[in-house]
């Protein structure tokens, strides 16, 4: 068992205790996402707890399971490796500049007979009608699972959890593209941007993110976050191609 043996208890459907000379030295957990995914997280004081705590986890659930690490944190990452979790993917957080001035968009113009519509002023039933198309574009290419865990699918089936979030591109009366704004801190956090397949390569995805940039420069925030999928070349292209730069990067580990 080790220096560091600990009473490891399950104190909850999902959650785990340690329990070391009648002090809790650690806790694990278990989520499930919207999608159905399982994810693990445990907080220990030593890593010999950790290996206790994730035997106990690992032996009642069942596979696969998930966790997230930011890849800078060396600790646990080999800790989540040593009890078997392997690589998924890498999601790198961007900081984003708004100033036109530097993201080079402030002569950005729609695509011809396209329109922006603002954060917030969009109208819910068209947004869930171009919701369900982007979903089931994604969903018949790289998965939904790729998308982050804040515009995975709730139980029903939805991605739109609230509609005041999002900005939206207008075509021929009907929504070709969209990009969601979370305005939790003082630096806004761009969730997703997608625009129709039959729509792709006319430049909306560029015009909804130099409108959204621009609004958020004119209320005097400096800076976005957006995380984006290593695998997501385009993304990172457009991103990349308006001075953003990578601040950090989380790793998404399974177990099988």
């Amino acid at each position: 068992m080790g220096e560091h043996a600990a009473v490891i208890t399950r104190v909850a459907e999902r959650q785990w205790h340690a329990v070391e000379d009648d002090r809790t030295v650690g806790r694990g957990y278990a989520s499930r996402r919207p999608d159905g995914r399982t994810f693990l997280s445990i907080d220990a004081w030593h890593g010999a707890v950790f290996d206790q705590l994730a035997d106990a986890m690992l032996a009642d659930l069942p596979t696969p399971l998930y966790t997230v690490v930011d890849e800078a944190d060396l600790d646990l990452t080999s800790h989540w490796e040593r009890v078997g979790f392997t690589t998924r993917r890498r999601e790198w957080e961007y900081l984003v500049p708004t100033d036109p001035r530097v993201t080079g968009l402030g002569s950005v113009l729609p695509p011809s007979g396209v329109t922006i519509v603002a954060v917030g002023e969009a109208e819910e039933s068209p947004l869930r009608t171009l919701d369900r198309v982007v979903r089931d574009e994604v969903e018949a290419t790289v998965g939904w699972q790729e998308m982050p865990a804040e515009v995975l699918p709730r139980p029903d089936g939805d991605t739109l959890v609230d509609p005041s979030k999002y900005a939206v591109a207008a075509q021929s009366g009907e929504y070709v593209g969209l990009i969601r704004v979370v305005r939790v801190t003082r630096q806004p956090r761009i969730g997703l941007i997608a625009v129709r397949r039959d729509r792709h390569r006319r430049g909306i995805a560029r015009a909804l993110l130099a409108h959204v940039l621009g609004s958020l420069h004119r209320c005097g925030i400096a800076t976005a976050s957006a995380e984006v999928t290593e695998s997501n070349g385009a993304a990172m292209a457009l991103f990349e191609g308006v001075g953003a730069r990578r601040a950090s990067s989380n790793l998404e580990f399974v177990l099988r």
